[in-house]
């Protein structure tokens, strides 16, 4: 009977693993993988008032922040996004009580501890980090400006009550966020590199994070 049931289990993890396969290049999956250039604190030292300088190294940091590798799993409801479109996760997956996924289909039933390459699919590969999972409701990101997105990153209620000094150890240190940077085969990366986005967030922090008007 346990034989049945891992069988059973297992079947129904790699059905939906060929669902996901042969959906995916239907929405026209990207194949790229670099990020370009992101520029450095000290690249807006011209920008002589404070404030505004401040503004401007938010704005150059939110352009990992609304990457698709980011904000995929900052999705405005509960359901989470993939691909370069976004387009809405396949299978269907709605983390209204758990940011691992619902009961009997958690995200770790696909996604596992590092990303796994497809032989002979066009997804060429299946995402996976050890802490996989949707960030929390309160950090939604799809849908806002990047001033609104400023906002809610240094809002204690809403950033997991963190500091600034854990945001930049957060950016710079969390293995989920790291992640982004080696998103496996079929998938870009954001601008830059992790260590540099926490160096854009401390010079934000220590020229006062001002946000975008």
């Amino acid at each position: 009977m346990a034989k049945r049931i891992l069988a059973l289990t297992l079947g129904s993890a790699l059905a939906v693993v060929g669902l996901v396969a042969a959906f995916e290049p239907i929405r026209g999956h990207a194949e790229t993988s670099g990020g370009g250039a992101l520029k450095g604190a000290a690249d807006f030292a011209s920008i002589a008032d404070t404030k505004e300088r401040s503004k401007a190294i938010f704005a150059e940091a939110s352009r990992v922040l609304t990457h698709p590798r980011c904000i995929n799993c900052h999705p405005a409801t509960r359901s989470p996004t993939q691909g370069e479109d976004m387009h809405p996760h396949v299978p269907l997956m709605i983390a209204a009580d758990s940011s691992m996924g619902p009961a009997g289909l958690a995200c770790s039933t696909c996604h596992g501890p590092e990303n796994r390459g497809i032989v002979g699919s066009r997804l060429k590969s299946i995402p996976g980090n050890a802490h996989w999972q949707l960030a929390p409701e309160s950090m939604a990101w799809q849908g806002l400006t990047v001033s609104q997105i400023c906002q809610q990153v240094k809002d204690t209620e809403r950033n997991g009550n963190r500091s600034h000094a854990d945001l930049i150890k957060h950016m710079g240190e969390d293995h989920l966020v790291g992640w982004a940077w080696h998103p496996g085969e079929g998938r870009s990366a954001p601008p830059g590199s992790q260590a540099e986005l926490a160096a854009l967030i401390a010079a934000w922090v220590d020229t006062g994070a001002e946000c975008p008007d």
